[in-house]
């Protein structure tokens, strides 16, 4: 069924001496009409920080807690699909790379997997609140807006002990379509598997393993958002052995079956992502690339 809602998204990308640290920055206006409220739902991401000047989402994160009403919200690294419900409203987006967490947040990545937060309380994210404070402009100027976040997280210091190189070479690794063991993941960055578990938990929030099955199955997702008259067989990444072992890891990741999820309406997340490849060339944050180039 189509929603006659109004969505409008623009991805602007961080300046060159933040974009190793942040997927993308976006402003977003959504209009469902009438003082309505609709539902989508966000798959499996990176890291998150929105902003809100209208409606504040109520959203959860299966079998992982909700919030309603907060308007700073914090996520951190998902494995999980996040269902939400959001009336008129426009926001700022913030996303942010593993080394960019590592960098700005610090906190170990894996005690906040999966984690929908109201921003102004909980403690990891209380740097951010000055940002949440000033950000938006009475009249809406994106390119001030823009300037401010970029300004603003110029005067973050950096933490002492940030492995750069590492946190790099591995998520180098993870987004390659051809590698997919956790084998070929420690021969490729050529450290111990122990290190690379250790980074993965600081930085990425989950287990090797777990980040190579959730990028094989955004390949797949993505495929099919951006193109569903492929039929999820037509989407499949190629390192699925067979479409069973998919269906698994849609209910593990998204918690509903294949089907299900194609017939529901995406009015909001559609746009994001188409627009978001024609921009940013990728359509969702899993797929970009940990020196914040473009994708190609």
């Amino acid at each position: 069924m189509a929603l006659d809602v109004a969505v409008r998204v623009r991805f602007c990308l961080p300046p060159e001496d933040l974009r190793a640290y942040f997927t993308s920055f976006y402003v977003t206006e959504i209009d469902p009409g009438s003082g309505a409220r609709i539902n989508d739902a966000l798959h499996p991401e990176w890291a998150n920080l929105r902003f809100f000047s209208g409606d504040a989402p109520d959203a959860a994160i299966d079998g992982h807690g909700a919030i309603a009403g907060a308007h700073f919200v914090a996520t951190g690294p998902s494995s999980r699909c996040t269902h939400f419900t959001i009336g008129k409203t426009r926001f700022w987006g913030i996303g942010l790379l593993p080394l960019g967490w590592a960098r700005f947040v610090g906190a170990p990545a894996a005690d906040h997997a999966n984690l929908l937060a109201d921003g102004r309380r909980h403690a990891s994210f209380a740097r951010f609140l000055p940002l949440a404070e000033q950000l938006f402009t009475e009249d809406g100027d994106e390119e001030v807006e823009f300037a401010r976040i970029a300004a603003y997280f110029r005067t973050l210091p950096c933490p002492a002990g940030i492995d750069e190189e590492r946190i790099i070479a591995i998520h180098q690794a993870v987004i390659d379509p051809a590698l997919c063991t956790v084998a070929g993941l420690v021969e490729r960055v050529g450290t111990s598997q122990r290190t690379i578990e250790r980074t993965c938990q600081q930085a990425f929030g989950f287990s090797p393993k777990l980040l190579l099955r959730r990028q094989r199955f955004m390949r797949s997702l993505t495929q099919f958002m951006l193109d569903p008259s492929l039929k999820w067989i037509g989407a499949l990444d190629g390192s699925y052995h067979d479409q069973a072992q998919f269906v698994r890891d849609f209910h593990e990741f998204m918690g509903m079956a294949p089907r299900g999820y194609a017939h529901r309406p995406h009015p909001i997340l559609e746009t994001f992502m188409h627009e978001r490849a024609r921009v940013r060339g990728a359509a969702v944050q899993t797929l970009d690339r940990p020196d914040g180039a473009t994708a190609s």
